[in-house]
């Protein structure tokens, strides 16, 4: 063999080891190929087990087919069968195309193939889940038919239970609660006739299953009356579990009307990809819609938060992340961020409300709290409350009414006031965690010093380390009166999403 032969020949034989060892590395892995196997195997035991169930449940069926036709069991059996038989169906499909994707061993494949599993692995589960829970109503239903005349003193005395409920402590909660949110009472009276119409319904059913619990109790009942009176025995054993917590969940909502909350973001901090946020949470519980004081609570924990949430609510330290107004329900709370605390302030127009009052000294209004409300006030504007006027809170309600943030504006430059970048945040919260960690230093409006003091907007008291600044209210003995400013702009940060669930306390 010549040189050049040899040559040719060991550059084949080069390429055809790169092309085995190529075709080696395209395969699937052995572990999900044994994976396919397994499944293939509980799959044939899954379907074994399945039609041995739907068989004995089937003959138990159609071997009493007048109590189970009475049954609302007996009704949807065939429906909730199918759909078990269609999820067993869809895992044998899962494993056709695992198969299929087996027999054609790329490796490029195992993405699918894993997700395949996975899909299979579930609906295999949850078919064999729903047919045992079939089974099982099955057997309790023949069991309970069997013993019927046993259960007459439990249908008794569940029938009482409902007959004889006691709807005074509910109703006069919410009459009380009608009469200070009057806007709530179509709801709250809906509710109530709801929860009185169950005992209507029963009292209507039990008049008309006299003769049947009479035949029951001397053993003489058909099929299909003793169908009919287990259904009517499982309404009635609903009913009463359900009353007690219906009308507890009605008390509930009533008392909600005369609480008002607000959750503020005050601190937050992320190291090695895990984010918190403290969230003070405050609450205001009315004795009634007019009262002019109230009990005034607060609690704060840190929770953890998914990076998408921390994220979304980063623009916001110190706002007002949810709200929920005296004279709604829990449920009703609002869900975007707005400065703290203006929520609690009366339109112009009222002049005042429970929580304070507009004030107008020195060519200017703005708003002052009531001496009772001065731990709320405290609490939402963290023992730095400074008198907003009329135009600015004008142009918050203008952003609340459009569902959007208002961060409002400092003086005729382009800082924001409120959140994260809000020059009166960056005081408010300068003992803040985010603080302390040079969170302000991102600021294209923090001062250079990165406390608020320093800054042009502070005023000649808050750049003077030594004075006083606990809350006071402004224009009683004041030196001088904030002046008159012309309608702010906002500031406008950065898209922010829907805020989110919090996560697990910490």
């Amino acid at each position: 063999m010549t040189r050049t032969q040899l040559r040719l020949a060991a550059v084949v034989l080069v390429v055809a080891i790169v092309v085995v060892a190529a075709n080696a590395l395209d395969h699937l892995p052995s572990s999900v190929r044994a994976q396919i196997d397994s499944e293939r195997a509980v799959l044939t035991a899954a379907q074994s087990q399945f039609g041995g169930i739907r068989g004995a449940v089937d003959d138990q069926v159609h071997a009493a087919p007048d109590l189970f036709n009475a049954l609302p069991f007996g009704k949807q059996y065939s429906d909730r069968m199918g759909q078990a038989s269609g999820e067993i169906r869809t895992a044998a499909n899962d494993v056709d195309q695992l198969t299929r994707l087996e027999k054609h061993n790329r490796r490029s494949d195992r993405e699918p193939v894993e997700k395949l599993l996975v899909d299979e692995k579930k609906n295999r589960a949850q078919a064999l889940t729903d047919a045992a829970a079939l089974q099982t109503e099955a057997a309790h239903w023949a069991d309970a038919a069997a013993h019927l005349p046993e259960q007459i003193p439990v249908l008794e005395r569940d029938y009482q239970a409902v007959h004889n409920f006691d709807f005074g402590p509910v109703a006069a909660d919410v009459q009380r609660a009608e009469n200070d949110w009057p806007e709530k009472k179509s709801d709250l009276e809906s509710r109530l006739a709801a929860d009185r119409a169950i005992v209507t319904q029963i009292d209507s059913q039990w008049q008309s299953t006299a003769d049947l619990r009479q035949k029951a109790a001397a053993g003489v009942l058909s099929g299909a009356d003793t169908g009919a009176l287990l259904a009517f025995e499982d309404t009635l054993e609903t009913s009463a579990a359900d009353l007690p917590k219906r009308t507890a969940e009605l008390k509930i909502l009533s008392a909600q009307l005369h609480t008002s909350w607000d959750k503020l973001l005050v601190d937050m901090k992320d190291h090695h990809d895990e984010y918190q946020q403290e969230i003070r949470t405050v609450r205001t519980h009315l004795a009634d819609a007019a009262a002019k004081s109230g009990d005034v609570t607060s609690e704060e924990q840190w929770i953890d938060v998914p990076r998408s949430t921390y994220e979304a609510m980063h623009n916001d330290l110190g706002m007002a992340i949810e709200h929920k107004p005296a004279g709604k329900y829990d449920f009703e709370g609002e869900h975007v961020a707005q400065p703290a605390g203006f929520a609690y302030v009366a339109p112009y127009s009222q002049g005042s409300n429970q929580y304070g009052y507009w004030d107008h000294r020195d060519g200017r209004d703005f708003w002052v709290f009531y001496g009772q409300y001065a731990l709320l006030r405290d609490l939402l504007f963290n023992h730095d409350y400074r008198p907003f006027d009329r135009y600015e809170w004008e142009n918050y309600r203008t952003y609340s009414t459009r569902g959007q943030t208002y961060y409002g504006q400092e003086g005729s430059s382009n800082a924001p006031k409120y959140g994260t970048q809000g020059t009166i945040t960056q005081n408010r919260y300068s003992s803040s965690t985010y603080a302390k960690s040079g969170g302000f230093r991102d600021s294209q409006y923090a001062s250079k010093s990165g406390s608020y003091r320093s800054s042009q907007y502070a005023s000649p008291s808050a750049k003077t380390p030594d004075v006083d600044h606990s809350p006071k209210t402004f224009g009683h003995n004041s030196p001088s009166a904030p002046r008159s400013a012309p309608a702010p702009r906002s500031y406008h940060p950065a898209p922010r999403s829907a805020p989110r669930s919090f996560g697990r306390r910490h």
